[in-house]
């Protein structure tokens, strides 16, 4: 990268203008953006932007609606992960019967 944006990165462009947080705000919202991201289907790591709200796996051609700059919002990825908790407790509450059944 050249000398000037080395520290401003994709916000570097904005200047001295619209002040520091502002453009920090805009270089990590880019940074996430444009970053590669887990395709729902296939698992790759191949989701990218093809507009606002809308991404497009480049492995398994799998388009879907989401957030506009993020395929996960953080209301999703939470919900996700309470969903797996409660699915590992209830795997580990119910004991199945074979095992029982094998000892006998």
């Amino acid at each position: 990268m050249s000398k000037r944006t080395e520290k401003a990165g994709t916000s570097g462009r904005f200047g001295a203008r619209y002040g520091v947080v502002v453009r920090n705000r805009v270089k990590t919202i880019e940074a996430h953006q444009k970053a590669r991201h887990e395709c729902p289907e296939c698992h790759h790591m191949s989701v990218t932007r093809v507009a606002s709200g809308i991404w497009q796996c480049r492995h398994c051609g799998n388009k879907f609606a989401a957030a506009a700059y993020s395929p996960r919002t953080k209301k999703t990825t939470d919900a996700l992960v309470a969903a797996k908790a409660a699915k590992a407790a209830e795997a580990k509450a119910a004991p199945s019967a074979e095992p029982a059944a094998a000892a006998e």
